[in-house]
């Protein structure tokens, strides 16, 4: 059994990590420019309190979040990161840090399934989603800020995820669902992480950071030294997403 209150305990971590990068920040850097186009670090700190708001209403009131969905346009999370970015940075970050706060407590009070941009998910799995968003986006803001980030066990839940979501990446690209699983095997800060059966003729190994970079969409798979054996283990390591929602456009090679 996963223990909720540890996985809150590493995304409030996440957040107070990326906190210690901005929070001291002054107001003209908030507009540097981050790797994702058009985006700066207001941009960033404004998608993720969107995201947390988001999450916040699904574990707390699920109609109102099912009614919204379904008036969403196609470009609302550009839309919402704009909004967001126009505001005093003060003003954003005090948002920020409220909206954090208070979907950690609310998915400690959460039962039962929440719904979501994708397949409705428990607590638990909201818990990790948005450890592994805070992290992504927070690589983006310290890579644009040149702070250089030590990576720490909690890149496992990221790892879990996208190994959790493989078949996810192949429906929502309109691909067959490889029938046999993959063994996963990754160097994290920690020691190996392994997932799937050991015996598995497709299979990954390599760095943990590389692989959770990778299906986050943070870097080109040929930028990596993740290794695969397969056909199929290197066509995921290609379309690999640990994010709901349409393929992303992925990072251009280095």
């Amino acid at each position: 059994m996963i223990d909720l209150s540890a996985l809150l305990a590493d995304l409030r971590a996440e957040g107070a990590e990326l906190d210690a990068a901005v929070g001291d920040l002054p107001a003209a850097a908030w507009t540097t420019p981050t790797p994702a186009p058009g985006w700066t670090v207001a941009h960033q700190i404004a998608h993720l309190t969107w995201t947390d708001d988001r999450a916040l209403l699904a574990a707390t009131d699920p109609d109102a979040f099912t009614a919204e969905l379904g008036q969403l346009t196609a470009g609302i999370v550009d839309e919402s990161a704009e909004a967001g970015a126009a505001l005093p940075p003060a003003e954003l970050l005090h948002r920020w840090r409220t909206s954090r706060d208070r979907l950690a407590i609310a998915l400690s009070r959460a039962t039962g399934k929440l719904p979501w941009y994708g397949p409705p998910m428990s607590a638990t799995s909201m818990a990790t989603a948005r450890i592994m968003e805070t992290w992504a986006h927070a690589g983006d803001v310290t890579d644009a800020l040149g702070i250089r980030r030590t990576p720490t066990p909690r890149l496992r839940h990221i790892a879990h995820l996208g190994v959790r979501t493989r078949n996810f990446a192949y429906l929502v690209r309109g691909r067959p669902v490889p029938v046999e699983e993959f063994h996963i095997e990754l160097t994290g800060p920690d020691g190996v992480w392994t997932w799937g059966p050991p015996d598995a003729a497709q299979r990954v190994r390599g760095p943990a950071l590389d692989f959770c970079r990778l299906v986050t969409q943070r870097v080109h798979r040929a930028d990596t030294a993740l290794v695969a054996v397969g056909v199929d283990a290197e066509v995921w390591l290609g379309i690999a997403q640990a994010f709901a929602g349409p393929p992303g456009a992925g990072r251009s090679r280095a």
